[in-house]
């Protein structure tokens, strides 16, 4: 089911002219009560990538595993995407979510969706809880800037996955809200939360179960490789196109600090406005979009963004072996996720804030005005 390249590419604006219900029944086979009167962006920006409303199915009753029965499946250097919300800690393995780029689940007691787009390696978790209800998301068939667009089931308003950002439909015009969504490596997982569960591949879906684990996007994130042509926009050359970054939206700025940099110094300190934040990042994860089966995937490295702040002091860190952090201030050793795992403040949680580790063509698209720090 590998998308590809030379897919038509229908635009929205072809069909504006017509009622909502004929764009959808025209343009990939959907039906369609979204108000496309009402739109935040150009709607030529919105192409057809070829499969139809809910082609890509999203998985709307999630089964879970233990953490033992997902060792026997998962490799050790897999990426997975962690939702902490209270005592509830779930991995999202992306060898799942390449292939269905949207779950629909509670943490916590929380409505959440979990978001995949692998053309933009954007991994990004929302509350569901919008304007006094629940919403349910889908996969329109349709990109901006290469990047999912979804939708809701309640009001068939379209959102873009990599912002969060309602573009046509009753909701344009509004955010979502992030969850803090690190992607990590299942070992780095599966020591730290040996309690945890994780999304099965029993997923509802008979037809994906022989490809998870299989990435249909080999190669696509080589050093000297560009954004298929579903990206029509001229790259932000400030950066190679698929350089990772960590990307950090604070509404009226933000920032991104590239895994190049990141992969040597390991520690990044920084702050806007009033807040004083640090940047980690750490070995030992695989690329989904590199090798044809994602646990041989190169390399790429893992992230967290937290605040710098706990029990009244701003910490300072620095690296440490083994992928651990200490801070100056009370010699204290942290972990990826952001906790004190020995010393002083052994147990003691930094407040994590919602980030993405985009493809800077990607980043650079939806955030022009962004300041990439060095």
């Amino acid at each position: 089911m590998r998308l590809s390249i030379t897919a038509t590419a229908i635009t929205v604006s072809l069909l504006s002219a017509l009622s909502p219900h004929q764009v959808g029944a025209q343009s990939n086979g959907g039906d369609w009560v979204t108000d496309f009167s009402r739109h935040t962006v150009p709607l030529d920006e919105i192409v057809a990538a070829g499969p139809t409303k809910d082609g890509i199915p999203p998985i709307d009753d999630p089964r879970f595993v233990s953490v033992r029965q997902a060792n026997r499946w998962l490799g050790k250097r897999e990426p997975v995407a962690v939702v902490e919300i209270g005592n509830d800690i779930k991995a999202y393995p992306l060898q799942i979510l390449i292939w269905h780029e949207i779950v629909n689940d509670f943490v916590g007691g929380t409505p959440v969706t979990i978001t995949y787009c692998p053309l933009c390696n954007t991994t990004l978790a929302f509350d569901r809880r919008f304007d006094g209800r629940v919403l349910d998301f889908g996969t329109t068939g349709y990109l901006r800037h290469s990047d999912l667009v979804m939708y809701d089931r309640q009001t068939e308003s379209w959102w873009q996955q990599a912002t969060g950002d309602g573009i046509v439909g009753e909701y344009a015009g509004r955010r979502l809200s992030f969850i803090p969504s690190p992607v990590v490596s299942w070992e780095t997982f599966r020591r730290q939360f040996p309690n945890a569960t994780v999304l099965s591949r029993d997923t509802g879906h008979p037809f994906y179960e022989d490809k998870y684990g299989q990435s249909p996007y080999s190669d696509y994130d080589a050093p000297d490789a560009s954004p298929w042509a579903y990206f029509t926009r001229k790259v932000d050359d400030r950066l190679p196109a698929m350089e990772r970054v960590v990307a950090i939206d604070f509404g009226s700025a933000s920032r991104a600090y590239p895994f190049s940099v990141l992969s040597d110094r390991r520690v990044v300190h920084d702050s806007y406005e009033d807040l004083e934040f640090v940047v980690f990042w750490m070995s030992g994860t695989a690329s989904p979009v590199d090798d044809e089966k994602i646990a041989d995937g190169r390399d790429v490295g893992s992230s967290g963004v937290f605040d710098s702040h706990v029990q009244g002091q701003t910490l300072t860190f620095e690296a440490e072996e083994g992928g651990e952090f200490r801070d100056r201030e009370t010699d204290s050793r942290w972990n990826i996720f952001g906790k004190a795992v020995s010393g002083p403040l052994e147990g003691q949680q930094l407040v994590a804030i919602p980030h993405g580790n985009h493809f800077w063509f990607a980043w650079g698209v939806f955030r022009p005005d962004t300041k990439i720090v060095r």
